[in-house]
């Protein structure tokens, strides 16, 4: 079945802004690892910042994420309150101060596209590919915005429209699910493309057609781990995966 549509995620597939989030997880995880050991606990080791981004919140929302890693130390703290401040004492403080972490990067400078993005995305529009783009963050309609990629798209889903709409996490795939709906495309015909672990496994659970994970890094475990976790197939630019979308792929 030919596909019609493609659901894009954004940080690490877009924009170069994967390892900002991850930078920012560092700092904010790696002060409540003091903090733990302080209070008697015992020393761990800080964040892998690749490592366990990727294992335990590359994709998901920044409460998930937090507790996820948390839940992996072994650390149990109180979830807190919405209005929590940036701290270490609740999961929303610890989430709260990644946020804040994050935000100061962003005002600190840009976050560029990645260079085979807009060549990729202007190859499926002439020929007629509807394609979204889908993120957990609050912050990727005006970076998309900022990369000039925004009218490339024909529907957007991002962390904002995930709250006002009650949408779950990735590994649920109801962010995929409302950009194909928002598309008008059967999920059967519309490929996802991901580098997160997370974002992939949600693509398998949605029943897509073509579940496409994007691997940067070109390294053998990250590529392994993502056909473990349902890619069809694993590419290392998004120009291959517009040769596979627009049929001259394998």
């Amino acid at each position: 079945m030919a596909l019609r549509a493609v659901v894009f995620d954004t940080d690490g597939v877009l924009l170069d802004s994967a390892r900002l989030h991850a930078a920012a997880w560092k700092t904010a995880f790696d002060s409540c690892l003091d903090a733990w050991a302080a209070s008697g606990n015992g020393r761990q080791p800080p964040f892998d910042a690749d490592r366990e981004y990727r294992q335990w919140v590359d994709g998901k929302p920044r409460l998930d994420g937090a507790n996820s890693f948390l839940t992996s130390r072994g650390i149990q703290l109180p979830t807190g309150s919405p209005d929590s401040a940036p701290g270490d004492d609740t999961v929303r403080a610890v989430a709260a101060r990644k946020e804040k972490e994050f935000v100061r990067t962003l005002e600190a400078g840009t976050v560029d596209a990645f260079a085979d993005v807009a060549p990729a995305l202007a190859r499926m529009r002439d020929q007629g590919v509807a394609c979204a783009a889908v993120s957990a963050s609050r912050h990727a309609r005006p970076l998309l915005g900022s990369a000039s990629l925004l009218g490339f798209f024909d529907a957007v889903v991002d962390g904002t429209d995930a709250a006002e709409l009650g949408l779950a996490g990735k590994p649920d795939p109801a962010l995929f699910l409302e950009a194909a709906e928002r598309l008008g495309a059967d999920p059967a015909r519309c490929a996802v493309v991901e580098d997160a672990l997370a974002g992939v496994e949600a693509g398998r659970r949605g029943h897509f057609g073509l579940v496409i994970g994007l691997d940067r890094t070109m390294t053998p475990t990250t590529a392994r781990a993502l056909r473990e976790r349902g890619a069809d197939l694993v590419a290392a630019e998004l120009l291959a995966v517009a040769d596979t979308v627009c049929g001259a792929g394998p």
